[in-house]
């Protein structure tokens, strides 16, 4: 037990140096004379060798010390890192992580076929001339480039893994004082560097315990079950009219919530952790393809669920290969685009509204619409009269069709129409969604929109028949009560399918009844309950008999006989203690053949002829009030709409200011600009603009409705900061010019500088 425990320990730490020599090498190939990069590749590896030393793996040991000794002639300037030493590392670092793999799965090092490698690299270092004193090598204990491949080094320097001398020491109860004195002299006299104290060793690994990941899982559902148990336990309070047991269960609610909150902390990593390999794969690629490419990573700290983390790595690595092959250009092509040599190929993430986004960009040639839409119908995917009517985003959003692929040519990195398809399916598995921006000759983004985490998320229950069903909550956009009287206005066929004039738009329905074939306890002389849903950038309408509440489940998998199901994503139990099926949104959509983008286009067209739909120019304004004032602000100027408290306002240079995501916003008050009365106390209704790099927060009064309409303004009693005034809904409306109301506060030169 006591060595299975110190191969799992050796693997363990073995890879996390792996991880960072991994992505050191990339950086070292960019920044040759960056000594403590080299240093830092040359300690790890040096750890290896000692450790594996220690362990008894004779082969890795010979391994890592034909390593050790060309990163030594590195460090001290006998050699220059160039292309072919760092592929050479590269493939050390390849072969040591298969080796770990081995370690793992069979306790030792025997099949490792170490001696071709160790014969390169040998083979390099005899071919370099060793023009530095040889002392150091002696020291250190390493073999000189003429000894022959094998030789271990001396056992006083085998040991060097701190960590695993102390796990030794603890086995055998010896001290491991003495031990890790010896070490870490043994360590100083063969690097030549100081190594961290007893002390500070002792402090890191107080504060960092290994555990186990199945012990994580096992703890994420214990607490689940808890999560449930409170649930059953509040409702019950709920109907007792008990106070003491009310008490109780409010203390419970509390205790639960922050234990799920900080055991939800322990299954979270940061995104790099599925970053890590990326530079790696964009040094290799670039090379392979002639390319030049800096790669940028912002916002690695952005933690995800385990799970998730796990899932998403195969599509950024389809992302990043495909921005490289076809985004990119060679360098000779961007010279002439008057670009950069060097492409920059961008990834960033950040968390916005419970999800995370992340975001691949490049600066290259961008996606030309015609090109995708022209393959498209070589391939039969569209008709010709589709592709005319397409935009330029749905054409985008043709790449992620299976077998799809603009390559000319089949080649090692793509043309195999295996990329973008398994990006948009393995992202929606996971209840995501990805959308395509593009300008040609200007570059490309992807954008992914994940949730936190699988195992508790929040959902909206609704009943249909006598069974309550629960949907998940980011794919829930709004919910709509389309009372008697407007049944027949709002509520219609087309074609067959039933639409919902929503707003100008035709919203397709789904009758969650006629899916499951059961009859629905809604009458003819009841309102329809519309719960609006978003799948794969399209909304569609889910009709329900009752929507109930919202509330945090626990997912349950479902079983091997409801798996194949697509329309069910999983089960929970609720708080009564019955179970609920949890709605697959996307597969809803899909078993229901929701019409598709250029379908909608379509039939959206067909309902501008006949009249009564949306006008061409139509704009989506949000509406306003500041008592018996209305006024109405173009949503194409607005890019977030927040609740502020109030107490989290601020006074600063005589301004009002709160602090807004990693940013200071001013708020500029429109009831003040605009000389209407001022709303009432509470929360702020805030409009964030953006104008220049920073936002600016306009507190709005009460915000009544979204519509969507052509306008026709009367600017004949203009005044400043209103463009105009316009009839919306019957009421004399105000249209509010935003970037005037922005300058007129004295704020656009703060933005912009």
């Amino acid at each position: 037990m006591e060595n299975a425990e110190l191969t799992r320990e050796f693997v363990a730490e073995g890879r996390e140096h792996l991880l960072q020599v991994e992505a050191d090498l990339v950086n070292l190939e960019k920044s040759p004379q960056d000594h403590e990069i080299l240093s830092r590749i040359f300690r790890a590896v040096h750890t290896i060798k000692g450790a594996s030393g220690f362990m008894g793996l004779k082969k890795l040991e010979a391994l890592t010390h034909a390593g050790e000794n060309l990163l030594s002639r590195l460090r001290d300037g006998r050699m220059q890192v160039n292309q072919e030493i760092t592929t050479l590392l590269l493939q050390l670092v390849d072969t040591l992580q298969q080796t770990m793999g081995m370690i793992e799965s069979q306790g030792n090092d025997a099949a490792l076929q170490h001696a071709p490698l160790t014969l390169k690299i040998n083979r390099l270092l005899q071919n370099t001339p060793s023009t530095a004193n040889t002392k150091l090598d002696d020291n250190r204990g390493a073999s000189s480039p003429q000894e022959p491949s094998g030789v271990a080094a001396p056992p006083e320097t085998a040991v060097h893994s701190e960590q695993l001398v102390a796990a030794g020491s603890a086995s055998t109860g010896t001290p491991a004082s003495a031990a890790e004195t010896a070490a870490t002299a043994s360590q100083e006299e063969a690097t030549g560097t100081a190594v961290s104290s007893p002390s500070t060793a002792s402090s890191v690994a107080e504060s960092h315990v290994r555990v186990d990941v199945g012990l994580l899982d096992r703890l994420m559902n214990l607490v689940g079950e808890l999560v449930l148990a409170r649930n059953q336990i509040l409702q019950l309070s709920d109907h007792s009219g008990h106070r003491q047991l009310d008490t109780v269960a409010q203390r419970l609610n509390l205790v639960t919530t922050e234990l799920q909150e900080e055991v939800m902390k322990t299954r979270l990593q940061p995104i790099r952790n599925a970053w890590s390999k990326l530079p790696r794969v964009v040094r290799d690629t670039s090379v392979a393809l002639g390319r030049q490419v800096q790669l940028e990573m912002i916002g690695q700290d952005t933690e995800l669920d385990r799970a998730i983390i796990e899932a998403i790595k195969d599509p950024m690595l389809h992302l990043v290969r495909n921005a490289l092959d076809h985004g990119i250009e060679p360098p000779a092509e961007r010279k002439v685009a008057g670009k950069p040599e060097a492409g920059r190929l961008c990834l960033r993430a950040y968390h916005e509204g419970g999800q995370v986004n992340i975001e691949v960009a490049d600066d290259g040639r961008g996606i030309l619409p015609s090109r995708v839409k022209a393959k498209a119908l070589e391939k039969g995917l569209i008709t010709g009269d589709q592709a005319s009517r397409m935009s330029d985003r749905e054409a985008f959003h043709l790449l992620f069709l299976p077998g799809f692929s603009t390559a000319e040519k089949v080649t090692n990195v793509s043309g195999r129409g295996v990329g973008m398809d398994v990006v948009k399916t393995n992202i929606e598995k996971l209840g995501g969604s990805v959308d395509i921006e593009s300008t040609p000759g200007q570059g490309t983004v992807v954008k992914i929109k994940i949730p936190l985490t699988l195992a508790i998320i929040p959902a909206l229950l609704v009943t249909c028949g006598d069974q309550r069903y629960a949907v998940p909550q980011v794919n829930l956009v709004e919910l709509v009560r389309v009372e008697v009287e407007q049944r027949h206005e709002m509520i219609q066929e087309i074609m067959g399918a039933p639409v919902c004039r929503l707003r100008g738009r035709l919203l397709p329905l789904i009758y969650l009844s006629s899916v499951f074939g059961v009859g629905s306890t809604a009458g003819e002389n009841e309102a329809v309950n519309i719960v609006v849903l978003k799948a794969d950038q399209q909304q569609f309408g889910l009709v329900v008999d009752r929507i109930n509440d919202t509330c945090e489940i626990v997912v349950k998998p479902l079983g091997k006989h409801l798996k194949r199901i697509p329309v069910f994503a999983g089960a929970t139990v609720l708080g009564d203690g019955t179970v609920a099926l949890i709605l697959d949104v996307l597969g809803l959509a899909q078993h229901a053949r929701v019409l598709s983008h250029a379908q909608m286009a379509e039939h959206q067209g067909m309902e501008r002829v006949v009249g009564g739909g949306r006008t061409s120019g139509a704009t989506q304004l949000l509406l306003c009030s500041f008592g018996e004032q209305r006024v109405a602000i173009d949503l194409s100027t607005v890019g977030r709409l927040e609740k502020i408290p109030q107490a989290k306002v601020e006074m600063s240079g005589g301004r009002e200011v709160v602090q807004y995501r990693g940013h200071i916003m001013d708020l500029v008050r429109l009831s003040s600009m605009l000389g209407y009365a001022e709303s009432a106390d509470g929360d702020l209704n805030v409009v964030v603009y953006h104008a220049g790099q920073r936002p600016v927060g306009l507190v709005v009064g009460t915000i009544q409705d979204i519509v969507e309409q052509q306008i026709r303004l009367d600017t004949g009693n203009r005044r400043p900061g209103i463009r105009g005034r316009c009839i919306i809904q019957g009421r004399t409306t105000e249209l509010v010019d935003i970037p005037a109301i922005v300058e007129a506060a004295g704020l656009m030169l703060a933005v912009e500088s």
